[in-house]
Order: structure tokens, then C-alpha cells, then sequence
């Protein structure tokens, strides 16, 4: 769906927002700056034929060699993840990489401009309440319990 890429185009040109597309892959990439101790986020956005799904990607990642840091921020993950209604927080075991992601289904139709503006926003916003607790459990030792509580008590 070409119209599909030139709405997301259309978008973040309107944003004046600094990307890139490689036009074969159909994927859109650009940085964000957050109101978080991980100061930055990487996006990707990927076009589908009738769908979309965007990534904003962590700077840190988890040490896989550690593997009780590793399951404590998959717990972590489980345990934010838990109730939230547009997207979810993803960590991938093999290299500790810790993404938010928002998948968006357009069937035969195009989204419309606020419908893309929040797919961007949501994983900044989502980061930015729970970053602090993902860098509490892998720096501090701190439960994933405790870690999540202190994020939405926040």
C-alpha cells in the first residue's frame, strides 16, 4: 500500500522530523529524544502490504551473559506489559535488546493522521514512564516487582 508509506511520509515531514526510508525494505528509521535517563530512542517504522508496526528501541542493551538480569527484566517486561492496551514492551533474549512495539492492522483502509501520530508517540511515552525501572533492575539490582510498582506509582 503505497499510500500507506506517503501518509507516514506525510507525517513526519509535517512533524519536520529528521528519517530516513530505504525504499526497498519499506522501513523508516529516525532517533527521538525522551524525557528519560536513556535520553534517546531509536524508530523503525516497518510498511506492510495492509499493516504497519513500529519500534522504538532502547540505546542500552540488557547483558545476556547475566542471566539473572536477564530474567529479572523479562519479569520486568511481563509485568509492565500487563494491562496495556496499545503495544507492549519486547526484550529478545539473545542479545538483550529492549524495544516497545505498536503494531498497526489497516485493512483496506488508511489510517488516519492522529492513528499515526499516536503509533509514534505511544513507545516514547511508554518509555519514558518505564525506562527508569528497566535501568533500576539493570544497574541496581531492584526487583522487577519493585521496579514496576515505582514506575506506575510514578
Amino acid at each position: 500500500m503505497d499510500e500507506l508509506v506517503e501518509l507516514i511520509k506525510e507525517f513526519l515531514a509535517e512533524d519536520d522530523w529528521k528519517y530516513s526510508f530505504d525504499e526497498e525494505n519499506r522501513v523508516f528509521s529516525f532517533s527521538l529524544t525522551i524525557d528519560s535517563k536513556l535520553k534517546h530512542l531509536k524508530y523503525y517504522i516497518y510498511v506492510h502490504d495492509d499493516s504497519y508496526t513500529v519500534y522504538a528501541v532502547s540505546p542500552l542493551n540488557a547483558d545476556n551473559d547475566d542471566k539473572t538480569v536477564m530474567a529479572s527484566l523479562a519479569e520486568f517486561v511481563c509485568r509492565a506489559n500487563y494491562g496495556l492496551r496499545n503495544g507492549n514492551f519486547e526484550i529478545d533474549m539473545r542479545d538483550g535488546e529492549i524495544r516497545y512495539k505498536v503494531f498497526i492492522d489497516c485493512g483496506n483502509l488508511l489510517p488516519s493522521n492522529e492513528v499515526v501520530r499516536r503509533s509514534v508517540i505511544i513507545p516514547c511515552v511508554m518509555f519514558e514512564k518505564y525506562s527508569n525501572g528497566i535501568l533500576d533492575v539493570m544497574f541496581k539490582g531492584l526487583s522487577a516487582e519493585e521496579a514496576v510498582s515505582e514506575c506506575e506509582d510514578a
